[in-house]
C-alpha cells in the first residue's frame, strides 16, 4: 500500500514538472515570435534610428554595462520591424541578438570591414524579411576601399545599406544606415553628395536612417532632402525649440534635431516619434531614438 502510495506520488510530480517543462518552453517560442506574429496581418514598417553610444567609451555610471538593458527595453517597447543603430560595437550587437533573437542583422566593423571599430548595421526581423543583396561603403573618394577616409574627417565614416523582400507585403525596398562626421563639415557635405548619387542609383524606395550630425539648417541634410527625400519626422510635425535628439545622458532637447529618418515618396508616413524615455532619470543613451511608421504605397 505504502509503495502505491509513492508511486503515485512520483508520477504526479513527473507529470507536473512535465507541464511546468511544457509551458516554459511555449513561453520562450510565443516570446521569440511575438513580434513578428504581431505584424504578421499588417504590412505597414516600424522603424528606428538609435545611436546607442560605443560599449566601451568610458562613461561611469552612463558605461554600457549599466545601460544595456534600458537599450534593449527600448527597443523592445516600440518593436521596429527594422532598425539602424549608429556607434554599435560588437559586443553590443552580440548582447542585442541574444535578448532579440527574433532578428538578424547586416553591416560590418569600420575599421577593417569584418568586426573591427563601430558598425552602422541594420537589424530586422529575420521571419518578415528576406535580405537580397547588402553592403557597406565608406565615406571618401574610394568608397569601396575598407578604412578610407578623404574629406578632413579624422574618424572613418561608413554607410551600410541592405536590398530587403517584404514577406508580407510581398514588397522590395532598399534601407541605407549612416554615421556622419561630427567635426569636419566638408566630411558631412560631400558624405551627403556621395550618399544621394548611391541612393540615385536605386529604382525601389528607399528608407534612409542616421546619425548625421548635423541639424536641419545643415548643406548636408539640405542636400539630402533637395534630392526629393522626405523628413518623416518633420513631415508630420511643425517645428519646435525642443526638437534636439543628443541630449549628453541628461535628457537635454535644445540642440539641433540630428537624429532622422528619410524616405523616398514611396511610402506614406503614418507616425513619428523622438523618444525621450529615461528609467529612473537614466537615459539608455546620450542620443534620443527617432522611430516612425511606414507603409508602402502601390
Amino acid at each position: 500500500m505504502i509503495y502505491n502510495m509513492i508511486k503515485k506520488l512520483v508520477l504526479s510530480t513527473a507529470g507536473f514538472l512535465v507541464n511546468i517543462l511544457f509551458m516554459a518552453l511555449l513561453l520562450v517560442c510565443s516570446t521569440t515570435t511575438k513580434s513578428y506574429s504581431q505584424q504578421k496581418n499588417n504590412d505597414e514598417l516600424k522603424v528606428m534610428t538609435f545611436n546607442i553610444r560605443y560599449g566601451t567609451a568610458d562613461d561611469g555610471e552612463n558605461s554600457w554595462m549599466y545601460r544595456k538593458h534600458n537599450v534593449i527595453e527600448t527597443i523592445k517597447n516600440f518593436n521596429p520591424a527594422l532598425f539602424g543603430l549608429q556607434e554599435a560595437l560588437q559586443l553590443q550587437i552580440d548582447e542585442i541578438l541574444k535578448q532579440m533573437p527574433n532578428y538578424s542583422y547586416v553591416g560590418v566593423g569600420r575599421d577593417d570591414g569584418k568586426f573591427a571599430g563601430e558598425y552602422s548595421c541594420i537589424f530586422y526581423f529575420k521571419n518578415r524579411f528576406d535580405v537580397d543583396s547588402s553592403g557597406t561603403f565608406w565615406f571618401s573618394d574610394t568608397p569601396n576601399i575598407v578604412a578610407s577616409k578623404s574629406w578632413g574627417n579624422n574618424i572613418t565614416r561608413i554607410c551600410t545599406w541592405a536590398l530587403f523582400r517584404d514577406k508580407i507585403s510581398k514588397k522590395s525596398f532598399y534601407m541605407f544606415n549612416v554615421h556622419l562626421d561630427h567635426e569636419s563639415q566638408p566630411s558631412r557635405e560631400k558624405s551627403a553628395e556621395l550618399l544621394v548619387r548611391k541612393i540615385n542609383q536605386k529604382s525601389l524606395p528607399v528608407i534612409l536612417t542616421g546619425d548625421f550630425n548635423s541639424g536641419e539648417n545643415n548643406a548636408a541634410i539640405k542636400t539630402i532632402l533637395k534630392s526629393g527625400l522626405i523628413d518623416t519626422y518633420r513631415k508630420l510635425h511643425e517645428k519646435k525649440s525642443n526638437e534636439g535628439t543628443f541630449n549628453s545622458f541628461k535628457g537635454e532637447t535644445s540642440g539641433d534635431k540630428i537624429d532622422f529618418i528619410f524616405v523616398t515618396k514611396d511610402f506614406d508616413v503614418k507616425e513619428s516619434e523622438i523618444i525621450r524615455k529615461n528609467y529612473n532619470g537614466k537615459y539608455p543613451s546620450d542620443h534620443f531614438p527617432v522611430t516612425t511608421i511606414l507603409k508602402l504605397t502601390e
